[in-house]
């Protein structure tokens, strides 16, 4: 299921080049993407309007808060 990722960069824009790291972000977001899947389907088989789910999953991760947030 894993599709190519984005190469992972830093905020100075030099690449997060760890394998590990790598492997992590790869397996956060082929779960994420699953789990994102899974619910647009039901939402969609429970007659909720595409552009609606479309709408509410994109508020979901507008809405996720960056607690390392370096103020």
């Amino acid at each position: 299921m894993s599709k190519a990722w984005p190469i992972w960069l830093r905020d100075d824009s030099s690449v997060v080049s760890c394998t590990e790291k790598v492997k992590v972000m790869t397996e956060n977001f082929d779960e994420i993407k699953q789990i994102t899947q899974d619910a647009f389907e039901d939402g969609l088989l429970m007659e909720v309007s595409e552009t609606q789910m479309r709408e509410a999953l994109h508020a979901l991760v507008d809405s996720l808060i960056n607690p390392y947030n370096k103020i």
